[in-house]
């Protein structure tokens, strides 16, 4: 910088110099001063990290955490700090740790119920063993796949537990029946049942299979979703048929019993199973008289289910659809729209009036500002603006991001001269900016009239606004940006020796900027720029 200072534009046989200092402010600073920045009303650098494709979210983000202490530690100087605003791992953690807990209870209760209708805990341990053998088997399968644990192959091992577990009853079972029928020993009992029933677990395994492949090679995004669901649910099939046919029997003829036709004492735990069994089979018999009386009439039976067809697909027809709901993820966006031709300044004292009135609304931890930058098209704008409201852990807050939502919009009601409007962030990264959908309209008449467009636009969400099932509707189009136009008197600018090249490159400077040349400082490239002071440029009359 001090180089710069003196470079010497004028020199004077006398020993006069006239430096560049003498004529201009030199100083080092950013390249774009047209974003306003502020953390909980503080000022900051906002810095947002996108992590690169193929990359696992909780490992980038746990390295750039390590990466911010050290930094804090070493680089960072005395006051200065950072806080992460919007850490999307934790959205992540407890989505999984639901999953996690959706999966362990799943097992509990699939152990449950097959130890109620069993009635033995040797007969139970043997399918509870086999569920967690097909689970390490799909993670060896993932493995060979490249896929990752996340929400989608989590919830498909949640699903498959109630399907794995079937195989391995089917043969439990049929030991049993062995036993009973031909007081067999359950080494013997096996050893029959395996020649009788391993076809039915083929056939089984590959049935069910057959209804998940297929889904893998469906297209689009949905082929996309659901290609690893798919590969998942296959590859816990198959393995808990070969489990069926491998380690079940081996269990059966270890752990198994033959207690058929041996008296049992009446525990209490037993009188509850003998108790169970008796309205079961109560139960059975119903139905099964049901059944009697429905084979006998065969076209009120096949007229009823032609009703239960016709009113699926008309129940369907009138259902809302959607691609993927919603989700509380903790993070709310706020845009602010000022009036056309506001200042950066006027757009940063809402954005902080905003920021002010979203930490008094309960369930707000954190809010970030951006002035003259809106999230949802990337543009800038000095009369746009983007507040980042950060919320609660979900364990330490009762309101629902719906609640807070319409705190907010309570809230933003006292602030005049502005438009505000708050969203959810999308289900699902990359697919949109904010939850809910955008379109475009495209004039198509070639005659360049901003205004005639307006009026479009206008009336179009006018009848937007009208439906009922759309709300928080907004539109940044508008044609009232005040702008100027400068005619250069050409016949004027040539009788005082001025050519249109000079005339324009220093209205770039007065107006704008323009770029000179460059230097590197600190293992890093600067730009130089020429630009008057904000003193000579703040009017329409400063440029004449």
């Amino acid at each position: 910088v001090e180089q710069y200072k003196n470079v010497i534009l004028k020199a004077n046989p006398n020993g006069e110099m006239l430096r560049l200092k003498d004529v201009a402010n030199v100083e080092l600073g950013s390249e774009f001063y047209d974003i306003y920045s502020n953390l909980n009303g503080d000022p900051s650098a906002a810095i947002v990290l996108k992590q690169t494709y193929g990359s696992n979210a909780s490992d980038v983000i746990k390295s750039v955490k390590d990466k911010l202490e050290e930094m804090k530690k070493t680089s960072f100087p005395p006051g200065m700090d950072y806080k992460i605003s919007y850490d999307v791992s934790n959205f992540l953690d407890a989505s999984i740790e639901n999953v996690v807990h959706t999966l362990r209870d799943a097992f509990i209760l699939v152990a449950l119920v097959v130890f109620i209708f069993l009635g033995d805990w040797r007969s139970t341990l043997i399918p509870a063993l086999a569920v967690p053998v097909s689970l390490v088997g799909s993670f060896m399968a993932m493995q060979v796949f490249g896929l990752t644990i996340n929400m989608i192959t989590l919830f498909a091992l949640v699903l498959s537990i109630g399907i794995v577990v079937d195989d391995a009853i089917v043969v439990v079972e049929a030991v049993h029946a062995k036993m009973e029928e031909e007081h067999l020993s359950p080494y013997n009992a096996v050893r029959k049942v395996l020649g009788e029933i391993s076809g039915a677990i083929i056939a089984i395994t590959i049935l069910m299979t057959a209804v998940f492949v297929p889904v893998a090679f469906m297209s689009g995004p949905v082929g996309i979703f659901y290609r690893q669901f798919s590969i998942t649910m296959a590859t816990a099939i198959v393995i808990s048929g070969l489990v069926a046919l491998t380690l079940t029997p081996v269990l059966c003829a270890m752990i198994l019993k033959n207690n058929h036709g041996h008296a049992k004492k009446k525990s209490l735990m037993q009188r509850f199973f003998d108790a169970f069994n008796r309205g079961f089979e109560n139960l059975t018999g119903r139905y099964t008289n049901i059944l009697e009386k429905i084979v006998d009439r065969r076209l009120v039976t096949f007229a009823i289910l032609l009703a239960f067809g016709i009113g699926i697909f008309g129940i369907t027809a009138k259902l809302p659809s959607g691609f993927i709901p919603s989700e509380d993820q903790g993070l709310i966006y706020a845009i602010i729209q000022t009036p056309p031709g506001s200042t950066l300044e006027r757009t940063n004292a809402i954005s902080q009036r905003l920021s002010a009135l979203a930490k008094t609304v309960p369930g707000v931890e954190n809010v970030s500002s951006l002035a003259g930058y809106e999230v949802l098209t990337e543009g800038r704008g000095s009369n746009a603006g983007t507040c980042l409201i950060d919320l609660k852990p979900w364990a330490e807050r009762k309101e629902s991001v719906h609640d807070v939502i319409e705190a907010l919009e309570k809230k933003a009601r006292d602030i005049p001269g502005a438009t505000v409007e708050f969203f959810e962030p999308p289900a699902v990264p990359g697919y949109g900016a904010a939850g809910g959908f955008q379109l475009q309209l495209l004039d198509k008449t070639g005659t360049g009239d901003y205004k005639a467009l307006e009026k479009v636009n206008e009336e179009f969400m006018a009848q937007l606004k009208k439906r009922k099932e759309l709300a928080g509707l907004f539109t940044f189009f508008s044609a009232d940006y005040p702008q100027y136009e400068l005619k250069i008197d050409n016949d004027l600018a040539m009788q005082k020796g001025i050519t249109i090249g000079n005339a324009m490159n220093t209205l770039s400077i007065m107006v704008g900027s323009t770029y000179e040349l460059g230097f590197i400082k600190y293992q890093r490239f600067f730009k130089v720029y020429v630009q008057a002071s904000p003193e000579y440029r703040r009017l329409p009359e400063d440029i004449l």
